[in-house]
């Protein structure tokens, strides 16, 4: 078995994007539970404001100081997650975590399905169609809204991984995420800062930790174990593992926000995860894997 540089065998490390995609899916249904008392974009406001505060060392790190002119990919990848939570949490409210993450994972798939030939990849795109078909069947007659913003967060998600690429090149280690966590977070601070007095004295620390919670779970420490494991593994290898997000969406949902999904919505959920194990092992054969990068959860 090959050894890491670290000495570590990669097989151990390949456990870190199951651990993050658990961390993240769980911050996400967290932040939903907030959704009824501050509304969307407070909400966003309030995750991303946790996640700039825990992540803002790696800005001011002395040893890698930040050339200030290399941080716009950083800034326009802050207003991109604005756009991904806030669609995503449109989503969540209205067709659950599960389907929601299921269909924004298109995204990634489609990046890695992006200018392909292959025969199989078109195999792996029909069977995506299909697959979402058998997810939204069950829910297109109660909100089609709802799908609408789980297919927006998915092309959120993928130009996140395009746009990311170029930021993670111009700084350093977590710096593009720490950045594009404090451009979101000025920017919806506002919205934040008017719902905060709607909540009742007795909650508002309640509320706050619930945030912490979401910052921490759904973008500092996914992020954080990304960074370390793609240092350590193939990237065709972390983009395969990216398959577990909406599985552990469709975990979240049921233990946090008690949401269960018929046979035909599960069914769909596990075609959608094997096109993309497909779609990305094949690539990672022949060319760099644009879905093996660090991306942001919603």
């Amino acid at each position: 078995m090959r050894i890491a540089e670290d000495g570590s065998r990669p097989t151990l490390w390949a456990a870190g994007p199951v651990a993050a995609a658990v961390s993240g899916q769980t911050g996400a249904a967290l932040g939903a539970t907030l959704l009824p008392l501050l509304g969307t974009p407070a909400v966003v406001g309030l995750r991303q404001t946790m996640a700039a505060i825990v992540l803002l060392p790696a800005l001011l790190d002395p040893r890698h100081p930040v050339r200030w002119r290399s941080t716009w990919g950083a800034g326009l990848l802050g207003l991109l997650v604005i756009g991904m939570n806030v669609t995503v949490y449109e989503g969540i409210s209205r067709i659950g975590l599960g389907l929601t993450i299921t269909l924004q994972f298109l995204g990634p798939l489609s990046v890695a399905l992006l200018g392909s030939r292959r025969p199989v990849d078109l195999g792996c795109a029909v069977a995506a169609l299909a697959g979402v078909v058998l997810l939204t069947g069950t829910v297109a007659g109660t909100d089609p809204l709802g799908i609408v913003f789980g297919l927006l967060a998915g092309l959120g998600w993928a130009l996140y991984i395009l746009l990311g690429r170029h930021a993670a090149g111009q700084l350093h280690g977590l710096q593009p995420s720490a950045l594009s966590s404090l451009v979101s977070a000025i920017c919806t601070l506002p919205l934040l800062l008017l719902a905060l007095p709607r909540i009742p004295a007795d909650r508002l620390l309640p509320v706050l930790g619930l945030g912490l919670a979401a910052g921490v779970l759904s973008s500092a420490l996914p992020y954080a174990l990304d960074i370390a494991v793609l240092r350590r593994i193939a990237q065709r290898l972390f983009g395969v593992l990216q398959s577990v997000h909406p599985a552990a969406a469709a975990l979240a949902g049921l233990v946090v926000l008690e949401e269960r999904l018929s046979p035909a919505e599960l069914v769909g959920l596990v075609v959608v995860s094997g096109a993309n194990v497909v779609a990305v092992a094949g690539a990672g054969r022949s060319r760099r894997t644009p879905s093996g990068l660090p991306e942001a959860t919603p």
